[in-house]
């Protein structure tokens, strides 16, 4: 019997979603999906090998279109415009007419694990419509436990389904939903529903959104964050808070030391571990230069490209050309980044850096922060669009993301907060902000920091080169930043002596400060005097 024909029943006779009697492709490698997406003209074949697909009309994730079924299976969800109520009628009709349309399908079927630790870990069957959506899958989440997390003892054997077609379109009346576009959460079901988009972004993010609903009850902090620690494994550990465009990727994929992960973790008590096994990287403007680890992963055989333009008759990628959009994306392996984990598990943190494009230019390129700082930012989860990035943004303008994640973030941000608090003093470990963004003036006038210079203040931070060097407190928002630094300039390090008008950054300076008090006092009730009196006065 074929693999095609017998298919696999990890996860239970049809975990939540009946595949008896459909056009299914089980478990197949990259290659042959590479092959069949190719050949289902979902994708080009690129001259490096890598395999270049488009996402339609959605370049980006649809937030909100994504809904949670309310049940007592999420009973703790604090419910709000970032997480929607669905009622159990609704998702039920939604998913028997997402079955009854998989029935016209050839379905591809991935059973995956998400989790790193085999303690915390989650079973996930991905059903997708589009063979590039499986590599996908096959890519970001992880393919089969390594031997060395296999013996680690106890297990977790909870299983999800993640069932992706972009071709179906919701029908808002009958499924209770806002548009065509759907992505549906069922924790009692352990089931996801995505239909009408081709964002493969969709089918990541919505396990994430589990997994930080159901692992802090077992005494894990779940972070929207990257992850290195020294080549030696001896300790070190670094974490890397930020938005989409802050260097989340960019920093932690750094030749002097092993990525544990890019995107996604858990702390337990034991230490961090990676919820994925691979790489979601940014790649507009990717150059060897600047990136060499991301540019030599984004050109190889397996490596999913999204968005990107092709030069179709060389088959080259274009990757300054921002044609389609801005967030063209690399999905690989995370074994094609050189020094990467094996294990995709690390030690307790001794460092926490808040990663912050700050394009009104105001902030110090590294701060060290005090544990209610640290929870401050944390809770504010800050950094800025640049003018032209989207249609309307003539100027900088500030976004908060609670948690640098709130867009799956189900419980309260304060549980969240609480436990990187804990977390911070019972290990020690150091908190640090860091502006990737601008300096010597706004976005427009002044210039983006340098990565040399950001990479620089990163590793003396981690090095603890910083620990002893001499520190100013910023009047604005009460940080305290180095006056020297090893390999930096020390005029970089005060942002107000970079400003060619020291009244303009003060001007400017303010204004943010009222941005940072203005979303503070608007999305945040009952948290201690501690956390507030942290804030910029």
């Amino acid at each position: 019997m074929s693999e095609r024909e017998r298919g696999t029943l990890e996860l239970g006779e049809d975990g939540g979603f009946p595949l008896a009697g459909m056009d299914v492709v089980f478990r197949a490698p990259p290659a042959a999906l590479v092959e069949a997406a190719v050949a289902g003209g979902e994708g080009m074949l690129t001259a490096s090998g890598a395999l270049a697909a488009d996402t339609g009309r959605f370049t980006g994730r649809s937030p909100g279109d994504k809904f949670i079924v309310r049940n007592a299976a999420s009973r703790d969800v604090a419910w709000g415009s970032v997480n929607q109520v669905m009622d159990q009628a609704s998702f039920d009709r939604l998913l028997h007419d997402m079955v009854s349309h998989a029935r016209t399908l050839r379905l591809h079927v991935q059973d995956l694990y998400a989790g790193a630790d085999p303690r915390y870990r989650l079973k996930v069957r991905v059903i997708t419509q589009h063979a590039w959506h499986a590599l996908f899958a096959r890519n970001l989440f992880i393919d089969q436990p390594t031997a060395a997390s296999t013996d680690r003892g106890a297990r977790n054997d909870e299983s999800w389904t993640v069932v992706d077609l972009p071709s179906f379109e919701a029908d808002p009346r009958r499924h209770g939903c806002k548009s065509s576009t759907v992505i549906a959460l069922d924790f009692e079901k352990r089931l996801v529903l995505i239909g009408n988009t081709e964002y493969a972004g969709e089918m990541k993010k919505s396990i994430f959104s589990v997994l930080n609903l159901a692992l802090p009850a077992r005494g894990v902090f779940p972070m929207h964050c990257s992850a290195n620690e020294p080549l030696s494994g001896d300790g070190g550990v670094a974490l890397y808070f930020g938005l989409s465009g802050t260097g989340k990727t960019t920093l932690s994929s750094d030749s002097s030391r092993r990525l544990i992960g890019d995107d996604e973790h858990g702390w337990s008590d034991e230490g961090v571990f990676n919820f994925e096994g691979g790489c979601y990287a940014k790649v507009i403007h990717l150059s060897a230069e600047k990136e060499p680890e991301i540019h030599a992963a984004s050109h190889r055989f397996g490596t999913l490209l999204e968005n990107v333009v092709v030069d179709e008759s060389k088959r080259t990628v274009l990757f300054s050309d921002d044609m389609k959009t801005e967030n063209t994306r690399a999905a690989y392996p995370i074994g094609f980044v050189p020094h990467s984990s094996s294990t995709g598990m690390g030690g307790h943190p001794t460092d926490v850096l808040f990663l912050t494009a700050d394009a009104f230019g105001v902030l110090p390129p590294i701060s060290r922060l005090t544990v209610p700082q640290a929870m401050y930012h944390f809770l504010s989860g800050y950094t800025a669009k640049v003018a032209g990035t989207e249609r309307g943004v003539t100027e900088p303008t500030a976004t908060f993301s609670t948690c640098f994640g709130e867009p799956f973030m189900p419980l309260r941000p304060a549980t969240y907060a609480e436990m990187l608090g804990e977390r911070l003093r019972r290990h020690g470990a150091r908190a640090w902000l860091v502006n990737t963004g601008w300096s010597g003036g706004p976005y427009g006038v002044g210039s983006r920091m340098s990565l040399p210079a950001t990479r620089a203040l990163v590793r003396a931070a981690l090095d603890g080169r910083l620990d002893d060097a001499p520190m100013r407190q910023d009047p604005f928002f009460g940080l305290s930043y180095p006056t020297q630094a090893p390999g930096v300039p020390p005029e970089l390090l005060d942002p107000r002596s970079t400003w060619s008008d020291p009244a303009s950054y003060d001007a400017t300076a303010a204004k943010l400060v009222e941005m940072f008090r203005d979303n503070f006092r608007a999305g945040f009730d009952g948290l201690p005097e501690e956390i507030r009196a942290a804030g910029p006065s």
